[in-house]
């Protein structure tokens, strides 16, 4: 009996934060929702902080996803935006945490990697991939959605790898673990 496992990604922002869970079934793979959550540059940064831990809480308590994938900042230039970002980054993190949900962190150069074979592509890249991977229907809003989809795609990607995953800061150490892990893949 195939079970379903989903996997909520998301793409961290304070003023667009992007979410897409996909369903896993065997080889299977389903979007079961891909959005972006506009936070009004307006609001106070506290206020905008709250929105991301209500946002991903009712996401969570309405579709039960079994993990949480997260981008992981890229550094740039401006330390306010960077300080900025791991805030969010931490605060979706800390709900999925308070959920029991396992966590992995991806950077935006091994998700572009992982789903497209080329760590610099651009986010059209991205989402041109991703259509090849995953049945589609629908017009996309933010790229920041499909970023998001694309880094649980990413983590469902790298738990097929052996010696690839991290989950919680473990990581595999190589197929003598995958082995043991996982005897039923063994060729009888």
């Amino acid at each position: 009996m195939n079970t379903t496992k989903i996997i909520l990604g998301i793409d961290p922002g304070t003023v667009i934060m992007g979410y897409g869970l996909l369903a896993v079934r065997g080889n299977a793979l389903e979007i079961i929702r891909m959005d972006a959550v506009k936070l009004s540059g307006k609001r106070d940064m506290f206020e905008r902080l709250s929105l991301v831990h209500e946002t991903i809480a009712g996401i969570i308590k309405t579709y039960h996803p079994h993990e949480l994938a997260i981008e992981a900042p890229f550094f740039g230039k401006n330390v306010q935006s960077m300080l900025k970002l791991g805030r969010a980054q931490g605060i979706a993190i800390a709900v999925a945490m308070q959920h029991g949900l396992p966590v992995a962190e991806y950077s935006p150069k091994k998700v572009k990697q992982s789903i497209t074979g080329n760590g610099n592509a651009a986010k059209e890249q991205v989402w041109e991939m991703l259509q090849r991977w995953i049945p589609v229907t629908g017009n996309l809003q933010y790229y920041d959605a499909s970023d998001a989809l694309a880094v649980a795609l990413c983590h469902h990607f790298h738990q097929q790898s052996p010696g690839t995953s991290s989950v919680h800061g473990r990581k595999k150490k190589g197929w003598d673990d995958f082995i043991r892990e996982n005897p039923h893949r063994l060729a009888g």
